[in-house]
Protein backbone atom coordinates (compact mmCIF):
# COMPACT_ATOMS: atom_id res chain seq x y z
CA UNK A 1 0.00 0.00 0.00
CA UNK A 2 1.57 3.30 -1.05
CA UNK A 3 0.87 6.77 0.37
CA UNK A 4 -1.82 7.45 -2.21
CA UNK A 5 -3.75 4.26 -1.31
CA UNK A 6 -3.40 5.06 2.41
CA UNK A 7 -4.91 8.51 1.79
CA UNK A 8 -7.86 6.93 -0.05
CA UNK A 9 -8.38 4.51 2.85
CA UNK A 10 -8.39 7.35 5.42
CA UNK A 11 -10.86 9.28 3.26
CA UNK A 12 -13.22 6.29 3.05
CA UNK A 13 -13.00 5.66 6.80
CA UNK A 14 -13.80 9.30 7.58
CA UNK A 15 -16.73 9.20 5.17
CA UNK A 16 -18.03 6.02 6.82
CA UNK A 17 -17.72 7.60 10.30
CA UNK A 18 -19.53 10.73 9.10
CA UNK A 19 -22.39 8.76 7.50
CA UNK A 20 -22.58 6.32 10.43
CA UNK A 21 -22.70 9.18 12.95
CA UNK A 22 -25.44 10.88 10.96
CA UNK A 23 -27.45 7.67 10.87
CA UNK A 24 -27.14 7.19 14.64
CA UNK A 25 -28.48 10.68 15.22
CA UNK A 26 -31.28 10.37 12.65
CA UNK A 27 -32.54 6.96 13.77
CA UNK A 28 -32.29 7.16 17.59
CA UNK A 29 -34.62 4.54 18.99
CA UNK A 30 -35.41 2.97 15.60
CA UNK A 31 -32.97 0.10 15.45
CA UNK A 32 -34.73 -1.80 12.60
CA UNK A 33 -34.85 1.21 10.26
CA UNK A 34 -31.24 2.07 11.10
CA UNK A 35 -30.04 -1.46 10.28
CA UNK A 36 -31.92 -1.36 6.96
CA UNK A 37 -30.26 1.94 6.03
CA UNK A 38 -26.84 0.71 7.23
CA UNK A 39 -27.16 -2.39 5.03
CA UNK A 40 -27.98 -0.25 1.99
CA UNK A 41 -24.97 1.99 2.62
CA UNK A 42 -22.71 -1.04 3.17
CA UNK A 43 -23.75 -2.40 -0.24
CA UNK A 44 -23.06 1.00 -1.85
CA UNK A 45 -19.59 1.15 -0.26
CA UNK A 46 -18.84 -2.44 -1.31
CA UNK A 47 -19.83 -1.64 -4.91
CA UNK A 48 -17.62 1.48 -4.88
CA UNK A 49 -14.64 -0.43 -3.50
CA UNK A 50 -15.02 -3.23 -6.06
CA UNK A 51 -15.45 -0.68 -8.86
CA UNK A 52 -12.37 1.22 -7.71
CA UNK A 53 -10.32 -2.00 -7.63
CA UNK A 54 -11.43 -3.10 -11.09
CA UNK A 55 -10.76 0.38 -12.51
CA UNK A 56 -7.24 0.48 -11.04
CA UNK A 57 -6.42 -3.06 -12.24
CA UNK A 58 -7.50 -2.19 -15.79
CA UNK A 59 -5.56 1.09 -15.80
CA UNK A 60 -2.29 -0.66 -14.93
CA UNK A 61 -2.80 -3.16 -17.76
CA UNK A 62 -3.32 -0.57 -20.50
CA UNK A 63 -0.29 0.07 -22.69
CA UNK A 64 1.28 3.44 -22.08
CA UNK A 65 1.19 5.90 -24.92
CA UNK A 66 4.21 7.79 -26.19
CA UNK A 67 3.66 11.39 -27.25
CA UNK A 68 5.59 12.70 -30.23
CA UNK A 69 6.18 16.39 -29.55
CA UNK A 70 8.14 17.10 -32.70
CA UNK A 71 10.27 15.14 -35.12
CA UNK A 72 12.84 13.11 -33.21
CA UNK A 73 11.38 13.82 -29.72
CA UNK A 74 9.35 11.30 -27.74
CA UNK A 75 7.76 11.74 -24.31
CA UNK A 76 6.76 8.59 -22.43
CA UNK A 77 4.60 8.99 -19.28
CA UNK A 78 5.39 7.13 -16.07
CA UNK A 79 2.92 4.29 -15.51
CA UNK A 80 1.16 3.63 -12.21
CA UNK A 81 3.50 0.65 -11.64
CA UNK A 82 6.52 3.00 -11.55
CA UNK A 83 7.88 1.96 -14.95
CA UNK A 84 7.95 3.56 -18.37
CA UNK A 85 5.98 1.43 -20.86
CA UNK A 86 6.11 2.05 -24.59
CA UNK A 87 4.80 0.24 -27.65
CA UNK A 88 7.23 -0.16 -30.56
CA UNK A 89 6.62 -1.86 -33.86
CA UNK A 90 9.07 -4.72 -34.25
CA UNK A 91 9.11 -6.11 -37.79
CA UNK A 92 5.70 -4.46 -38.25
CA UNK A 93 4.13 -5.92 -35.06
CA UNK A 94 3.23 -3.72 -32.06
CA UNK A 95 5.05 -4.95 -28.96
CA UNK A 96 4.92 -3.40 -25.49
CA UNK A 97 8.28 -2.82 -23.80
CA UNK A 98 9.34 -1.68 -20.36
CA UNK A 99 12.14 0.86 -20.61
CA UNK A 100 15.03 -0.66 -18.63
CA UNK A 101 18.27 1.30 -18.31
CA UNK A 102 19.70 -1.68 -16.41
CA UNK A 103 19.39 -3.92 -19.46
CA UNK A 104 22.28 -3.80 -21.91
CA UNK A 105 20.23 -4.95 -24.89
CA UNK A 106 16.76 -4.94 -26.34
CA UNK A 107 15.40 -8.15 -24.81
CA UNK A 108 12.41 -9.92 -26.33
CA UNK A 109 10.38 -12.47 -24.45
CA UNK A 110 9.85 -15.74 -26.32
CA UNK A 111 6.19 -14.81 -26.90
CA UNK A 112 7.04 -11.37 -28.31
CA UNK A 113 9.77 -12.86 -30.51
CA UNK A 114 7.18 -15.23 -32.01
CA UNK A 115 4.78 -12.32 -32.59
CA UNK A 116 7.58 -10.48 -34.43
CA UNK A 117 8.20 -13.44 -36.73
CA UNK A 118 11.19 -14.93 -34.91
CA UNK A 119 10.90 -18.60 -33.97
CA UNK A 120 12.77 -19.13 -30.66
CA UNK A 121 12.94 -22.88 -31.34
CA UNK A 122 15.25 -22.17 -34.31
CA UNK A 123 17.65 -19.93 -32.35
CA UNK A 124 20.99 -20.74 -30.78
CA UNK A 125 20.85 -19.73 -27.12
CA UNK A 126 24.57 -19.17 -26.76
CA UNK A 127 24.60 -16.14 -24.45
CA UNK A 128 24.01 -15.75 -20.74
CA UNK A 129 22.37 -12.88 -18.89
CA UNK A 130 22.28 -12.33 -15.15
CA UNK A 131 18.86 -11.16 -14.04
CA UNK A 132 17.05 -10.65 -10.76
CA UNK A 133 15.65 -14.16 -11.25
CA UNK A 134 19.05 -15.72 -11.87
CA UNK A 135 21.07 -16.56 -14.97
CA UNK A 136 19.16 -17.15 -18.23
CA UNK A 137 20.21 -18.16 -21.71
CA UNK A 138 19.86 -15.61 -24.51
CA UNK A 139 19.92 -15.86 -28.29
CA UNK A 140 21.27 -12.96 -30.38
CA UNK A 141 19.00 -11.74 -33.19
CA UNK A 142 18.75 -8.84 -35.61
CA UNK A 143 15.41 -7.08 -35.89
CA UNK A 144 14.63 -6.06 -39.45
CA UNK A 145 12.91 -2.85 -38.35
CA UNK A 146 12.07 -1.17 -35.06
CA UNK A 147 9.74 1.83 -35.12
CA UNK A 148 8.90 4.20 -32.28
CA UNK A 149 6.27 6.32 -33.97
CA UNK A 150 7.97 8.11 -36.86
CA UNK A 151 11.46 7.07 -35.66
CA UNK A 152 12.54 4.00 -37.63
CA UNK A 153 15.70 1.93 -37.25
CA UNK A 154 16.85 -0.97 -39.40
CA UNK A 155 18.87 -4.05 -38.46
CA UNK A 156 18.60 -3.51 -34.68
CA UNK A 157 20.63 -5.79 -32.43
CA UNK A 158 18.57 -7.62 -29.77
CA UNK A 159 18.40 -10.86 -27.80
CA UNK A 160 15.62 -13.33 -27.13
CA UNK A 161 15.41 -14.38 -23.50
CA UNK A 162 15.26 -18.13 -22.96
CA UNK A 163 13.60 -17.75 -19.55
CA UNK A 164 10.22 -16.49 -18.42
CA UNK A 165 9.52 -12.77 -18.81
CA UNK A 166 6.35 -10.74 -18.26
CA UNK A 167 7.39 -8.05 -20.73
CA UNK A 168 10.09 -7.35 -23.25
CA UNK A 169 12.75 -4.84 -22.21
CA UNK A 170 13.96 -1.78 -24.07
CA UNK A 171 17.59 -1.63 -23.00
CA UNK A 172 20.58 0.63 -23.49
CA UNK A 173 21.61 -0.66 -26.93
CA UNK A 174 18.47 1.05 -28.29
CA UNK A 175 18.33 3.97 -25.85
CA UNK A 176 21.91 4.96 -26.74
CA UNK A 177 20.70 5.72 -30.27
CA UNK A 178 19.14 8.89 -28.82
CA UNK A 179 21.27 11.98 -28.29
CA UNK A 180 19.36 12.98 -25.17
CA UNK A 181 17.64 10.91 -22.48
CA UNK A 182 15.96 12.82 -19.66
CA UNK A 183 13.52 12.02 -16.88
CA UNK A 184 11.54 15.08 -15.82
CA UNK A 185 8.29 15.35 -13.85
CA UNK A 186 7.06 11.83 -14.62
CA UNK A 187 8.09 11.90 -18.28
CA UNK A 188 10.88 10.02 -20.00
CA UNK A 189 12.08 12.26 -22.82
CA UNK A 190 14.04 10.77 -25.72
CA UNK A 191 15.49 13.00 -28.44
CA UNK A 192 17.34 12.14 -31.61
CA UNK A 193 19.94 14.72 -32.71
Amino acid sequence: MDGNDFGHLIYLLLLAVFIGGGMLLAFRGQLGAMLKQASAWALIFAALIVGYGVFNDNRTQLPRTAVFEREGRVEIPLARDGHYHVVLEVNGTPIEFIVDTGASDVVLSRQDALRAGIDPDNLMFSGLARTANGTVETAPVRLREVALGPIRDQNVRAVVNGGEMRSSLLGMSYLNSFGRIEINDGLLILERG
